[in-house]
């Protein structure tokens, strides 16, 4: 189960409208070991694609290098799908096999009436939906 804040799930969904019809991307941090997503980190979508994401590697970089300095990890890798459900994709999948510690968060743009907000982990090949609790204020 994924527990999340309003405070980071509200920024996610935001970063995801705005960069829409751009896929959004970036990751939330969280203390080494807990399982908590705490820092909301934002990142450049290199890609700047409707249908792809990729992380710019300077920035990706950077992140790595502030989050051993740290003692953080990476609870959280999410971005955007701007026309398709909040599913991962073939290449998610491929992606998300190298990190099967991070929860998977997608979030669908295609309706800017509605929030499809869903986590995953992938393991392996094999994706696995989880529940996905918002908690009142900050992590």
């Amino acid at each position: 189960m994924l527990r999340i804040g309003q405070d980071v799930y509200d920024a996610i969904v935001a970063h995801a409208r705005r960069d829409h019809p751009d896929e959004a991307c970036g990751v939330v941090t969280g203390p080494a070991g807990s399982d908590r997503p705490v820092t909301f980190r934002p990142m450049l979508n290199a890609a700047r694609s409707p249908t792809f994401f990729e992380f710019e590697s300077q920035e990706l970089l950077a992140l790595y290098r502030d989050v051993d300095d740290r003692d953080e990890d990476i609870v959280v890798i999410y971005h955007s799908h701007t026309a398709t459900e909040a599913y991962p994709s073939r290449t998610d999948i491929t992606f998300g096999s190298n990190s099967p510690e991070s929860h998977w968060v997608l979030v669908s743009t295609r309706d800017p009436e509605t929030v499809e907000f869903r986590s995953f982990r992938i393991a392996d090949g094999e994706v696995t939906e989880e529940p996905v609790e918002v908690t009142n204020g900050k992590m």
